[in-house]
């Protein structure tokens, strides 16, 4: 009931080969490290301006995915390729796209980005990611033998919904790669990552990217691993890459859930009535 887990804290830029390599590396210290399920965090291999996106997106599978499930069968390992961009059928726009691959190099999910990050924070932070991706329509969990991944990518850790969605699909580990804002992630990446783990009694790992790319793009790090009573298990403590590793006792999850039980005590019933609103 126990497995090894890395989340790999990235500093990608705009050079994609250069992004690969440098996570080819890391996914290779995690293995060194026992890791037997390695993330890596939101576009891994591409973290530059919306002018470049053009050039950096692939098919799924692709060049990127097919290196990748080549390390992952090398080292026999489940890695998850935070996200990539992904060609869509819509011109000038693209999917934000988790992959995850087995240990024996086939990919066995997709999930693609459904909340984008459009932001308006006055004097902090004004993006739009809706320009130029394409969100995704369905929630994904891939079982293993040994667990059951919920996937979801950065901003779609402000929806607790798709959380609560995933845990009653069966998911006990839910991975949240991330390339979380600088600012906002001061304010709210621990607390979010920690609210998630704890409201669904899951294994939280959260890889994200660090640093400021040389188009001045601004990212948090704190690349964290999660416990389902919400104590850190593994944090980054460097402002560069970083591979954080801990093992997870998948007991806990029912242990937790059988002490306080939120699945069981939900009522769908009334969520799903008309809210009565009232003046006072």
């Amino acid at each position: 009931m126990k497995v090894k887990v890395a989340a790999v804290q990235l500093s990608a830029g705009s050079d994609v080969a250069c992004n690969v390599d440098e996570a080819v590396r890391l996914v290779d210290e995690a293995a060194d490290r026992g890791a037997q399920y390695v993330q890596l965090p939101e576009y891994f291999n591409f973290l530059g301006p919306f002018a470049g996106f053009e050039h950096a997106a692939e098919t799924v599978p692709g060049a990127t995915t097919t290196r990748m499930a080549e390390l992952a069968k090398s080292r026999a390992l489940t890695l998850h390729l935070g996200s990539l961009l992904e060609k869509s059928p819509i011109d000038g726009k693209f999917y934000n796209t988790s992959v995850v691959i087995n240990p024996g190099g086939e990919v066995v999910a997709t999930y693609r980005k459904i909340h984008l990050f459009d932001v308006n924070v006055p004097g902090a932070i004004v993006h739009r990611e809706s320009d130029v991706i394409v969100p995704g329509d369905e929630v994904v969990v891939v079982r293993f033998d040994e667990f059951a991944l919920g996937l979801s990518v950065c901003f779609d850790l402000r929806f607790p919904e798709l959380y609560r969605n995933l845990a009653l699909a069966g998911a006990d580990v839910i991975a949240i790669p991330a390339a979380f804002n600088a600012v906002t992630g001061r304010a709210h990446w621990d607390l979010l990552v920690r609210a998630r783990a704890i409201e669904n009694h899951a294994f939280v790992v959260a890889a994200a990217q660090v640093g400021t790319t040389a188009e001045g793009i601004a990212t948090y790090g704190h690349s964290l691993i999660v416990d389902p009573w919400g104590e850190v298990l593994g944090e980054a403590t460097s402002g560069g890459p970083e591979v954080v590793v801990a093992t997870l006792d998948l007991s806990e999850v029912a242990r937790r859930r059988s002490q306080i039980a939120v699945m069981d005590f939900r009522r769908p019933d009334v969520y799903d009535r008309e809210v009565r609103v009232t003046d006072a």
